[in-house]
C-alpha cells in the first residue's frame, strides 16, 4: 500500500481492510527509518492509527491538526508526502512538525503543553474549520493545557477538538481504566440498567420513606452522581466546559473512523470535544512495546535484536552528574533531586534507584519544579533541579522571583546545553546564559570535562548560599591527553576565577584564548593547529 500511496486524496478513497494495511507498513517503514537515524520511536508508532483516522476523516490543512509534542507524527508526516528516509539529518525531514516542510504541519513543536492553546486560537481565527490538537497524557501534567482549557471552554468553540492520546504511560493510565469500567462495564451495560430499575421499585416502596419522609430514590441518585463524579473523567473534563468523549480504542480503525465523523461542528451544541483515545506506546514493535521509555527517543539500532548500534563506550556529562549527585547524597541527607519527565534524559534515574524517598518527577511542569524546589530550600533541604537548557526556558520567571529574589541556595543542573544535533531547533540549548546573566544573585558554572562537573556539584553543594547553574553539552566527555585535564579525581573550583591550561610564551605569547566549558577542547585544538 505504501509504496503505491499516492497522497491525502487516495487515502480517503481506501476502504477499512486497506487502511488497516496501510498502518501495518506505515510502523514498518517508522521502524526501518529510526533504526538507520534514531528518533522518537514508541510515540510514533503508537499514533499510528490516529494520524490515517484524522486524515481521512479530516481535510488537512483546511481542517487544522496539532501534534503536541510533535515526536509522535512521523505518520502525519509520511501521509503528508514526506520521506523519512533522512530523518533528522542535513537537508532531510525534522524530528518535530515544521511548517517550512509542509503546509500541514501548522507550527514549530518541540515542548508539550502548547497545542490545546494553539488549536483554541486557530478554531476562533477559522471558525468554519475543525482544529484539533493531539496531545498525549504526559503532556497533560502541562499547566498550560487547563490555562488553554478552561478558556477554551468559555468561548463556544465547537470546532474545537481536543484528541488526548492515552498511552498509559502516566497517571491517566488508571484515570482510563477506572473511566473504562464505569462507562464500558457498568453505566451502558443492560443487567446494571435492569437492577437500577428494580433498586429504584424497591426503594419507592421502602417503609422508610414513608416513614420518616425521606426521599431515597432521590438520595440514592445523589449518592451514585457523586460517585461517579469522583472517579469518572468526564465530570472532569466537563468541568472545563468540554464535552467528553470515551475512552475509546486507539486501534480500532473502524471506531476510530465513526467516531471522527460523528463528532458535531458545533453549530447547535458549541461545547469543545475531548475525545480520549487509548492507545499502545510502541505499538507493532514488540521491543518498544516492552520497554517504552527506552525507545521514546532512541539512536540507531538493529531492528531484529531491539539493541542500540551505537559503539560508544565514553562517560557522557549526563551519566556522571547522576553518579556524583548519588554519590554526594550519600554523604549529605539534605540533598534531594527535581526533575519534570525527564528522569532517564537528565539521569536521576541513576538517583532514584539509591535515594527513592528523595527524588522528585513533577511531571511536564518546569515552573513548578523551580518554584517547588525554592520551598524546599526555603526549609533547609539542598534541591537539585535537573532540567534540559532548552526546558529551562519556561521557567525563568520562577527562576527570577522564587529563587533569585529569595536568594534560595538551589542548584541547576541543565543538561543539553548548547547545540545538540539532530533533535534541532526547538531542543538546543543556547538562549540560557543569556536569560540567566541578566538575573542577580546567580552563579554560572560551565565543566569542560567529568572532574570538573564533579568539582563544580560539589562547590555548588558545599560552598555556595544562592542559587547556582551549571550548564553541560549532550553527549560524551571528552577523552583529552593534556595533563592538567585528566587524572585528577576533581578539580578545585574558586569563585569568579579561571584556569590557566595551556603555555607557549616562545612562540604566540601574543595570543590569548579563553575557552568557556567545552569550548575549551575546541580551543586546544586551534592551539595545535
Amino acid at each position: 500500500m505504501l509504496n503505491d500511496y499516492k497522497g491525502l486524496t487516495h487515502l480517503k478513497s481506501m476502504d477499512i481492510e486497506q487502511l488497516r494495511k496501510l498502518s501495518d507498513e506505515l510502523r514498518e517503514e517508522i521502524i526501518s527509518c529510526v533504526s538507520k537515524n534514531g528518533g522518537h520511536l514508541a510515540s510514533s508508532l503508537g499514533a499510528v492509527d490516529i494520524a490515517i483516522a484524522l486524515h481521512y476523516v479530516f481535510n488537512s490543512p483546511y481542517d487544522k491538526i496539532i501534534w503536541d509534542v510533535g515526536h509522535q507524527a512521523y505518520a502525519h508526516k509520511l501521509l503528508t508526502g514526506r520521506d523519512l528516509s533522512f530523518l533528522r539529518s542535513k537537508n532531510g525531514v525534522a524530528g518535530f512538525p515544521k511548517p517550512q516542510e509542509s503546509e500541514h504541519d501548522q507550527f514549530v513543536a518541540g515542548h508539550a503543553g502548547v497545542s490545546v492553546s494553539q488549536a483554541a486560537g486557530l478554531a476562533k481565527m477559522y471558525p468554519g474549520n475543525f482544529s484539533i490538537a493531539v496531545i498525549g497524557d504526559g503532556s497533560m501534567t502541562s499547566g498550560m493545557v487547563y490555562e488553554a482549557m478552561n478558556h477554551a471552554g468559555s468561548m463556544g468553540l465547537g470546532n474545537l477538538v481536543v484528541v488526548l492520546n492515552d498511552n498509559e504511560m502516566s497517571i491517566s493510565k488508571n484515570v482510563g481504566a477506572i473511566s473504562s469500567f464505569v462507562s464500558k462495564n457498568i453505566i451502558n451495560s443492560t443487567y446494571y440498567q435492569k437492577v437500577r430499575a428494580e433498586i429504584k421499585s424497591l426503594l419507592a416502596a421502602a417503609p422508610l420513606q414513608k416513614t420518616f419522609n425521606i426521599d431515597l430514590v432521590e438520595l440514592v441518585k445523589k449518592i451514585r452522581s457523586s460517585a461517579v463524579t469522583l472517579i469518572a473523567p468526564e465530570a472532569f473534563f466537563e468541568a472545563f466546559g468540554f464535552r467528553y468523549i470515551g475512552p475509546i480504542d486507539g486501534h480500532d480503525m473502524e471506531v476510530l473512523i465513526k467516531t471522527f465523523r460523528n463528532i458535531p461542528f458545533g453549530e447547535k451544541d458549541p461545547a469543545p470535544i475531548l475525545l480520549h483515545l487509548v492507545t499502545k506506546k510502541g505499538k507493532g514493535y514488540p521491543y518498544a512495546e516492552e520497554d517504552p521509555s527506552l525507545f521514546h527517543g532512541i539512536s540507531c539500532f538493529n531492528t531484529k535484536t531491539g539493541r542500540s548500534e551505537s559503539k560508544r563506550t565514553q562517560q557522557t556529562f549526563t551519566s556522571v552528574f547522576g553518579e556524583t549527585l548519588t554519590e554526594l547524597a550519600c554523604k549529605d541527607s539534605k540533598i534531594v533531586a527535581v526533575t519534570a519527565a525527564m528522569k532517564e534524559g537528565t539521569g536521576l534515574d541513576i538517583f532514584e534507584k539509591t535515594h527513592k524517598d528523595r527524588f522528585y518527577d513533577v511531571g511536564i511542569a518546569e515552573q513548578h519544579a523551580v518554584t517547588f524546589a525554592s520551598a524546599l530550600a526555603k526549609s533547609g533541604l539542598k534541591p537539585v533541579v535537573a532540567i534540559y537548557s532548552t526546558f529551562m526556558q519556561r521557567s525563568i520567571d520562577q527562576v527570577f522571583h522564587d529563587v533569585a529574589l529569595n536568594n534560595l541556595h538551589v542548584v541547576f543542573c541543565m543538561d543539553r546545553a548548547g547545540l545538540v544535533g539532530e533533535d534541532g531547533s526547538t531542543h538546543h540549548g543556547v538562549f540560557d546564559i543569556s536569560l540567566l546573566r541578566c538575573i542577580p544573585r546567580l552563579t554560572i558554572m560551565s565543566p569542560s570535562n567529568a572532574p570538573e562537573l564533579s568539582a563544580m556539584m560539589i562547590y555548588a553543594l558545599e560552598k555556595c548560599n544562592g542559587p547556582v547553574f551549571i550548564r553541560y553539552p549532550r553527549g560524551c566527555v571528552p577523552e583529552w591527553e593534556h595533563e592538567d585535564l585528566v587524572n585528577k579525581k576533581h578539580h578545585e573550583i574558586k569563585d569568579n576565577s579561571s584556569r590557566l591550561i595551556f603555555s607557549n610564551n616562545a612562540e604566540k605569547e601574543h595570543i590569548t584564548i579563553f575557552g568557556l566549558g567545552y569550548s575549551a577542547y575546541t580551543c586546544l585544538e586551534a592551539v595545535n593547529q
